[in-house]
């Protein structure tokens, strides 16, 4: 194997180039990014970038000594357009084509807009460093915000901005925050987390409208008539995995590139990250996980499976791992926290603000939470279950 091409300057595609290096590799890599940036972190956008207390070039994985140091030719600032499974090419949009022997797709995502007022000055999302810097702009002129989404993503913008000392509504049409991520029943203590920090919660709401005035927003408009003022709205209503330029290739397309149980999508391509969708091992059913950790873990599969050929390869079957951190709380999950889950306080109390508690499918433990308890959580880990059998 000569060349190896990784698609997406992300987390997970430097991860797998540091595992291709250390696994022996010796050919040439190359690396594309749609950002003029090297690759960089992204949990902190919502977070430390916003409030300012950590500076954009901390938030790089990699000094330009270390990305040196991987003799990998970075081409930044342009796209894959297409890719040639049986010529086995990547074409990109300056027109420029490479020849591979393995590939990895690790392109990530791109965030949901709403049908209506994208255009309009003051509205947000945030994938991006230079996304999460423009919204940090206009936060320090003091308006009032609205965050619609209260997802992963939307419920620490809310925090961060609140934190900021603004006046925050968040939206969604979910009865709590994060009750697709971790239930109803910790969702209500998220909820009142915020609400004890000041956000204004609309829950149980949509969005029909947004309002403007003079090309800029200037409020929010429900679905049962309210209208919210806002001079900044931020939408967080999801991404969807970056596969467009993959729409003729012939590769198995669905929620994300679909993978086998390897990661392995074609004859010398394999996928990581948020944009691999591939057959867990443990619950038999097909996954795609939007976390950080996996992003990491699975580059790593990836990368040591292309290597190893398929007859080397083994299957990649995670315990998922993934955290938010909002105001003064961490909460961190282990597993899987479904909202059907019977959910049981087994440490500590959430009205101490520090707990530890399980998700039940059943008599089998699925998931584990910690709220502040990040060294009692690990002693969990271990007593998690897949929900379904393999």
């Amino acid at each position: 194997m000569d060349h190896i091409v990784l698609v997406g300057a992300s987390a997970a595609g430097l991860t797998a180039a540091d595992a291709l290096r250390l696994e022996g590799f010796t050919g040439t890599l190359t690396m594309v990014g749609d950002e003029l940036r090297p690759p960089y972190d992204r949990p902190p956008l919502s977070k430390r970038v916003l409030t300012g207390d950590l500076e954009p070039h901390r938030t790089t994985l990699r000094q330009d000594v270390d990305l040196q140091r991987l003799r990998m030719d970075l081409k930044l600032g342009c796209r894959a357009t297409h890719v040639d499974p049986v010529a086995r090419t990547v074409t990109l949009d300056d027109g420029d084509r490479l020849d591979y022997d393995g590939l990895i797709i690790a392109t990530g995502l791109r965030p949901r807009h709403l049908p209506f007022g994208r255009d309009l000055a003051g509205v947000h999302v945030l994938r991006t460093l230079d996304e999460a810097l423009t919204l940090r702009v206009q936060l320090l002129a003091g308006p009032r915000v609205v965050v619609i989404g209260a997802g992963f993503l939307g419920s620490e913008i809310a925090a961060t901005t609140r934190g900021l000392g603004l006046d925050v509504t968040l939206v969604d049409v979910e009865s709590t925050p994060l009750a697709r991520q971790l239930g109803s029943q910790v969702g209500g203590l998220v909820a009142e987390l915020h609400e004890e920090n000041g956000v204004r919660l609309c829950m149980g709401r949509g969005v029909t409208d947004l309002l403007g005035a003079g090309g800029r927003v200037a409020g929010v408009l429900l679905d049962d008539g309210t209208e919210l003022p806002a001079e900044v709205v931020v939408v967080a209503i999801g991404s969807e995995p970056a596969v467009d330029w993959l729409a003729d290739s012939g590769l198995p397309l669905g929620d994300g590139v679909l993978c086998d149980s390897t990661c392995q999508v074609a004859p010398g391509i394999y996928a990581a990250g948020d944009v691999a969708n591939w057959p867990h091992p443990l619950t038999g059913e097909r996954t795609r996980l939007e976390q950080r950790t996996n992003a990491t873990r699975q580059a790593l599969a990836a990368a040591g499976n292309l290597l190893a050929g398929p007859a080397g390869a083994t299957p990649y079957a995670p315990v998922p791992f993934g955290w938010t951190d909002q105001f003064h709380t961490k909460i961190q999950f282990h597993g899987w926290c479904p909202g059907d889950a019977r959910v049981a306080y087994v440490d500590g109390d959430p009205k101490a603000g520090k707990f530890v508690a399980l998700y039940y499918a059943g008599d089998r433990v699925v998931g584990a939470l910690g709220w502040n308890s990040a060294r009692t959580l690990r002693a969990y880990h271990d007593r998690i279950a897949a929900p379904v059998a393999a």
